[in-house]
C-alpha cells in the first residue's frame, strides 16, 4: 500500500519541484560519463524530493554543460561559467558536493565557498 509522505520544505522560497520535473531531471541525468551519472543520480535519490523549482531549473542548466565541464563542477574544481554563476546554481553545486556515493558513509558537510 502506497502512502503519501510529506515532503520537507524547500529553503529558497520557491515552491517545490513537481513530480514530473523530477522525473525529467532523473532521465536527463543519465549521461555518458559514469561519474556524472553516479553523482547526479545519487543526489536525486538522496535529496531530489527537497528540490525547489529554482534548484530544479539550476540542475537543468547544469545538465546542458559538457561532460568534462559538469564533472569539474561536481568535484568542486573551478567556478561555473559566467552565464551560470548565479546563486541558485552555486547553492545547488554546494548541495551536490554533499552526495554520499556509499549510503553507509556519513553525510559530507558542505564545501566552503570561500567568499
Amino acid at each position: 500500500m502506497h502512502r503519501d509522505v510529506p515532503r520537507p520544505p524547500v529553503t529558497d522560497g520557491s515552491p517545490p519541484a513537481d513530480a514530473g520535473t523530477l522525473r525529467r531531471l532523473r532521465w536527463r541525468a543519465r549521461r555518458g560519463l559514469l561519474e556524472n551519472d553516479l553523482l547526479i543520480a545519487r543526489f536525486l535519490q538522496q535529496q531530489g524530493d527537497t528540490l525547489s523549482e529554482s534548484e530544479a531549473g539550476a540542475l537543468a542548466c547544469l545538465l546542458e554543460l559538457s561532460e568534462a565541464e559538469l564533472l569539474g563542477l561536481l568535484l568542486g574544481h573551478g567556478a561555473p561559467p559566467p552565464e551560470l554563476d548565479l546563486p541558485p546554481v552555486r547553492d545547488l553545486l554546494q548541495r551536490l558536493g554533499t552526495v554520499r556515493l556509499d549510503p553507509r558513509l556519513p553525510q559530507i558537510p558542505p564545501r566552503s565557498t570561500g567568499g
